[in-house]
């Protein structure tokens, strides 16, 4: 939450069980929801109930345990980089989900750690999305794989695995979230626009290391998540930004 605030939001909303492990000073300033958070397809119904009345904004959709990068967002904010995304006649972002993990499993069992992070510096690549119909590529939509999904991809159900995720998008009246952070309005699961290429952010996420450690099968054939692609996370978009995880696009 912290981390979110910093970066300029003008309302955070926070869905969750239970908040008692939060500052007072955070909590002063966000708006809390108790929810249930494991329920069935939580985020699509709670996005989709809200959208008509989030019409006309910009809305990040983040999970715990998930940290917003973007270009020059150590000094700019969020709402800067909006208000170009929007004049590039976009309603949406792409971004990147890039696992953090833990350093030293034996010291951080649960595969977080905040002050010893690391990520894949490599391997990350894109396939085509077809149309289910016609099973023909769509125009300007990829999907995009990497990180601890692709390196213990025998642990991640097939339809899980894409890293890419539309995270900043412009609600609207009749937009409506679908499956893993896809919409109904076509224009908005494109990576960028006709003419050029547009921003990406990265969502630098502790989840997939979480959830294989969590996991009493895969925890146990994973000793150290670190190999010869890992570095130590700086917690910077500049990292993002050399590591070509994140672009620009015509924002200078």
């Amino acid at each position: 939450m912290d981390h979110h605030i910093k970066l300029g939001f003008k309302h955070i909303i926070v869905f969750a069980k239970s908040l008692s492990e939060i500052d007072e000073d955070t909590l002063t300033q966000v708006t809390t929801v108790s929810v249930d958070t494991f329920a069935d397809d939580c985020v699509e119904r709670t996005v989709n109930t809200l959208m008509p009345h989030m019409a006309g904004a910009w809305v990040y959709v983040g999970l715990n345990a998930e940290y917003l990068f973007f270009p020059f967002s150590s000094s700019r904010s969020v709402a800067e980089l909006l208000a170009f995304h929007t004049e590039e006649r976009r309603g949406s972002m792409l971004t990147y989900v890039v696992d953090l993990y833990a350093g030293d499993l034996n010291a951080d069992p649960t595969g977080v750690n905040v002050d010893d992070a690391y990520l894949d510096r490599a391997e990350y690549y894109a396939l085509a999305r077809l149309d289910q119909r016609t099973r023909q590529p769509l125009e300007r939509q990829l999907n995009f794989y990497g990180g601890l999904k692709w390196r213990y991809e025998e642990f991640v159900p097939y339809e899980r695995r894409r890293i890419d995720r539309m995270a900043l998008f412009q609600a609207k009246q009749d937009l409506v979230m679908q499956e893993q952070f896809l919409f109904s309005d076509p224009e908005y699961n494109t990576y960028s626009c006709p003419w050029h290429n547009n921003i990406t952010a990265a969502v630098a996420s502790f989840r997939t290391a979480k959830a294989l450690k969590r996991n009493p099968t895969s925890s146990k054939q994973i000793g150290d998540f670190r190999w010869f692609n890992s570095v130590r996370f700086s917690w910077t978009d500049q990292q993002f930004l050399d590591l070509g995880l994140i672009e620009p696009g015509q924002w200078f």
